[in-house]
C-alpha cells in the first residue's frame, strides 16, 4: 500500500522520519502499564532491551527480571539503571532460560516475532502466576486489507509523532531501541489470534497503528 503513494511524497516522508525519529516500542509503555496491577511481588520482561520498560515495571513490582539475548544490550540496562532498584538482568534465550517464576506480571515487546511462537507462548503460560498478567506488544506481516489500511495511516502520522516527540527539534541520535536487530514477521494476525488462543484461552488481541499488535491475557 505504501507504494501507491507518489515518489517524492515517500522520500519526503522517509527524510522526516530520519530527522525525528521515535521508538515505536516505548510508544506503547504506558498502555502496557495501564494493563497492570497497581503492585506485584515479581515481574518478567523478556527481551528487555536496555531496560527502558523494566525500570518502568520498578515502581510496581519488589522485583523485576529483565532477560535478553544480547550481551552487550544488557550491559548497558544494568549501566542505566540505579544502583539498588530493584531489577535484575540476566543474558538469556527467551524461551529456554527465563528466570524462575511463577512472576505476576510478563510482558514481551517486539520481540515475539523473533521466538518459535507456540514455545514461547508456553513458556510464558507456565511461569505465570494463578491470577497474573502477560503483556505482549508484537509485529505482524501485513496480508490483509485491514492491515494495509493501518499501515498506510501509520505512514504520515510517523513523523507527525515524531515530530512532537522530539519537541520540534531534529534528533542528533536514534532510539537504542532503533539499533538492535531486527527480523520481519513472518505470521499473519489471523495466525497469531488462532494460535495464541489455542495456547492461551480468552486471549485478546487487537491490531494496532504504527505496525504492532497487542495482546493481554489473564491466567486463572
Amino acid at each position: 500500500m505504501a507504494s501507491s503513494l507518489p515518489p517524492r511524497l515517500l522520500r519526503a516522508l522517509g527524510r522526516l522520519n530520519a530527522s525525528y525519529p521515535w521508538d515505536h516500542n516505548a510508544h506503547y509503555h504506558r498502555w502496557i502499564m495501564r494493563q497492570l496491577p497497581r503492585r506485584v511481588s515479581s515481574a518478567l520482561d523478556v527481551g528487555c532491551g536496555a531496560g527502558e520498560l523494566a525500570r518502568l515495571l520498578a515502581v510496581r513490582s519488589e522485583m523485576v527480571h529483565g532477560v535478553d539475548s544480547d550481551a552487550d544490550i544488557v550491559e548497558r540496562a544494568r549501566e542505566s539503571t540505579r544502583a539498588g532498584a530493584p531489577v535484575r538482568y540476566t543474558v538469556g534465550d527467551a524461551v529456554g532460560e527465563l528466570p524462575g517464576g511463577p512472576h505476576q506480571v510478563i510482558t514481551c515487546v517486539a520481540v515475539l516475532h523473533h521466538l518459535p511462537f507456540g514455545e514461547a507462548l508456553t513458556a510464558f503460560r507456565q511461569q505465570l502466576a494463578p491470577g497474573g498478567t502477560l503483556v505482549v506488544v508484537g509485529l505482524a506481516r501485513a496480508a490483509s486489507p485491514v492491515d494495509h489500511l493501518l499501515g498506510l495511516a501509520a505512514i504520515p502520522l510517523n513523523p507527525v509523532i515524531g515530530w512532537l516527540k522530539n519537541g520540534g527539534r531534529r534528533a542528533t541520535s536514534r532510539p537504542v531501541a532503533m539499533t538492535a536487530r531486527t527480523r520481519p514477521a513472518t505470521m499473519t494476525f489471523p495466525e497469531i489470534r488462532r494460535e495464541a488462543r489455542r495456547i492461551l484461552p480468552g486471549v485478546r488481541l487487537r491490531r494496532r497503528l504504527f505496525w504492532r499488535y497487542t495482546m493481554v491475557w489473564q491466567r486463572s
